[in-house]
């Protein structure tokens, strides 16, 4: 008699439990598919707001790299006096100066690019530096020519930098 009660709560108790398990795998994939949804579209607004953020670090960026383009900055920054340590100071003022006023923009962009602005930035003060160093080069004129045709050799860092931002942001944009 105790067995037949005890089959008899098992035949009501299985299937509950059966029907149980089987609404709580469906309203925990409804609430995760709901969760995930709703991920997606503040994800989605957030990025409708952060893109034009985002492009227009690129924008500055590009900006900062023509800038310090030393056939630019040699145009824009004449020397005060005949002295070449002089000059040579005043342009890599004028370069930190433009970076100081862009670095912020690097938490918009990537790492990568951002070394490599970085890179281009180092790369050309380090060009005037070694320039100024050489002794043919006698006054600040000399010096403005040196570096331009120094240019003319090779690609400038700020050119390969900028390509570089470029084919960033046809991926940001892609």
């Amino acid at each position: 008699m105790n067995l037949d009660k005890l089959f008899e709560a098992l035949m009501y108790a299985v299937p509950s439990l059966i029907t149980g398990g089987v609404a709580y795998y469906l309203f925990d994939n409804y609430f995760k598919d709901q969760q995930n949804t709703r991920r997606w579209l503040l994800q989605r607004e957030n990025q409708k707001h952060s893109m034009p953020l985002r492009l227009q670090a690129y924008e500055r960026l590009a900006l900062f790299l023509e800038r310090i383009s030393p056939a630019k900055l040699l145009i824009r920054v004449a020397p005060l006096n005949d002295d070449k340590v002089d000059y040579q100071h005043l342009l890599i003022h004028h370069i930190e100066q433009e970076y100081e006023h862009n670095m912020t923009q690097q938490i918009y962009i990537t790492d990568e690019c951002w070394t490599m602005v970085l890179t281009a930035k180092n790369t050309i003060i380090q060009n005037i530096r070694k320039t100024t160093l050489d002794e043919s080069v006698k006054n600040a004129d000399e010096l403005r020519e040196k570096i331009l045709s120094n240019m003319l050799d090779g690609n400038s860092a700020s050119a390969l930098a900028l390509s570089y931002l470029k084919t960033e942001v046809t991926e940001v944009l892609g």
